[in-house]
């Protein structure tokens, strides 16, 4: 049913809560996983302009998910892991897509859910433009 998983993550609490859900479906559909994390280029901004932001540097990315992959590995689950470069959301669709994912898997709340509120989400993005399911873990 699930032949190709895609995970994005981000390094929030709420990627790593998805985990648990991630490897029950990959170790039960036998799926393919595809780990994602998308470099975002953002400017500084005026609250807090010395504040790093981790998916914003390579470096922290391929980090990201090396960690990612010898976690999958511990389980049993061989991950592919794919570094992009973008918006997280409408890269995150690319890429699902690009792959032909049957399953998009996230965490409710990434990084990106905005003060503005919830149509600013990454999560709510790539709900209303996935070509494939997307299941949010809570």
């Amino acid at each position: 049913m699930f032949k190709t998983v895609l995970f994005p993550i981000d390094g929030s609490p709420e990627a790593r809560e998805a985990t648990d859900a991630v490897i029950n479906i990959v170790q039960t559909y036998g799926s393919r996983l595809i780990l994602l994390s998308v470099v975002e280029e953002q400017l500084a901004t005026e609250e807090d302009p010395t504040m790093p932001d981790m998916m914003a540097s390579p470096e922290a990315i391929a980090q990201l998910l090396q960690k990612a992959q010898a976690l999958f590995r511990e389980r049993g689950i061989q991950a592919e892991a794919v570094e992009r470069q973008g918006k997280p959301a409408f890269t995150i669709c690319d890429v699902a897509d690009e792959l032909g994912a049957d399953l998009i898997i996230m965490g409710c709340r990434g990084m990106g859910l905005t003060e503005e509120g919830l149509a600013d989400s990454v999560t709510y993005r790539v709900i209303n433009l996935s070509p494939c399911p997307v299941l949010i873990v809570p």
